[in-house]
């Protein structure tokens, strides 16, 4: 029977038949794997600042080179020989105000006063005699019993004449005294005699060069300010500083001889329109007394053609928040948190950055996170985990 059944099924087929029945029982049999739960990762931890809007005071800065305010070339307005000059006319030297600087001969003037005196003298006697002559024709046509009589008669062109000549003969006195008080060549202010053209001995016409001088009683810097820098200070084009109104205070400081020194000075104007090729608004400070040292102190001169920094003491600016400089994205954008640890973009008004710091107004509120940093790895709407930082509050 055995044999027959071999015969009837071939052997591969039952090695075929017996195989899947083992693969089918494994495929059954085997235990069902259990569902895990998938795990979320945690939300990524992000350092944050509290907003803390107050009214600040931002102050800007610029730089410039000091200047006079006032600076001239004296020239002669006679002619004449250097016969004395000031020990103080020398460059650099320092000049009070009205000293004479520079004596011109003024002996040529001195004979040509003499000469004028004598002319007034003589015109003043002709005028008295014409005045008599009228006087005598008045009373002699009087006695003729005419009450008409012609000017000629009266002798009133006469009497002009001399009262003309007299007036002439006065002028040439005052041009002689003119000429004696030019030739005495003094400055209005007090300053400094920047460089000298002429010495002792040196003939000189009228309009030569004497020397380069300027006021020493103010200095004046002028300093570019973008116009972001312009807004800080609330300084419109045109303004001027009188008593009404009085500019912003500035901190001048510069370097001489190695050392740091500071002077303080204001804002005085500005220019009437901006830099056409930079776009800068321009605008002046000023020092009084610049030389004058306190001897109580270690200050010294502020020197002209010195290259200064300047910080300029900025308005009031309600609702300022200081934040540290890397919270800044592309600029003009934060990163901060909503009720939920979202992330969220907001735009803002960047008023000052400095190297570690930035000064912003925008859509915020008190208490608000503003996330620091790492800007390149997050994204609206991403669950973060916030950091407080709680060495630097935004605000101040």
């Amino acid at each position: 029977m055995s044999m027959n059944f071999r015969k009837i099924i071939p052997l591969p087929l039952v090695i075929l038949a017996v195989g899947g029945a083992m693969i089918f029982a494994l495929g059954t049999l085997k235990p069902k794997p259990k569902p895990v739960a998938e795990e979320m990762p945690p939300p990524q931890k992000a350092a944050v600042v509290l907003a803390n809007p107050q009214t600040q005071r931002l102050s800007v800065k610029a730089q410039g080179t000091v200047t006079p305010k006032r600076e001239i070339t004296l020239v002669t307005q006679v002619a004449g020989s250097v016969v004395s000059v000031d020990e103080e006319f020398v460059n650099g030297g320092f000049f009070s105000e009205g000293n004479t600087l520079i004596q011109l001969d003024d002996r040529d003037y001195e004979l040509a006063l003499i000469k004028a005196k004598a002319r007034v003298a003589e015109a003043a006697q002709v005028l008295a005699t014409e005045k008599g002559r009228a006087y005598q024709a008045k009373r002699e046509w009087r006695d003729l019993g005419n009450s008409e009589a012609n000017d000629l008669f009266l002798r009133k062109p006469q009497l002009a004449a001399a009262s003309a000549n007299l007036e002439a003969a006065k002028a040439d006195q005052a041009r002689a005294e003119l000429d004696i008080e030019r030739a005495r060549i003094s400055v209005p202010f007090a300053g400094r005699i920047r460089e000298t053209f002429v010495n002792l001995g040196q003939y000189l016409s009228p309009g030569s060069k004497i020397a380069s001088v300027y006021d020493t009683s103010v200095a004046e810097i002028r300093l570019a300010l973008t116009d972001r820098q312009a807004a800080l200070i609330n300084l419109p084009l045109g303004f001027r500083a009188d008593e009404s109104e009085v500019g912003a205070s500035v901190k001048i400081s510069g370097v001489i001889a190695g050392e740091r020194y500071e002077w303080l000075g204001r804002i005085v104007r500005t220019d009437a329109s901006l830099d056409t090729l930079s776009r800068f608004y321009y605008v002046v400070a000023e020092v009084v007394d610049p030389f004058v040292v306190d001897p109580a102190s270690v200050q010294v001169p502020l020197v002209v053609g010195l290259f200064v920094d300047a910080e300029i003491s900025g308005r009031d600016i309600d609702g300022v928040i200081t934040i540290p400089r890397e919270a800044l994205f592309n600029r003009d954008h934060i990163y901060t948190l909503n009720e939920e640890n979202q992330i969220q973009l907001k735009q803002i008004n960047l008023l000052h950055v400095s190297e570690t710091q930035a000064w912003i107004k925008g859509d915020l509120v008190q208490g608000e996170p503003i996330v620091i940093g790492r800007q390149s790895y997050l994204s609206e709407g991403v669950v973060v985990n916030p950091q407080p930082v709680n060495t630097l509050v935004a605000g101040g």
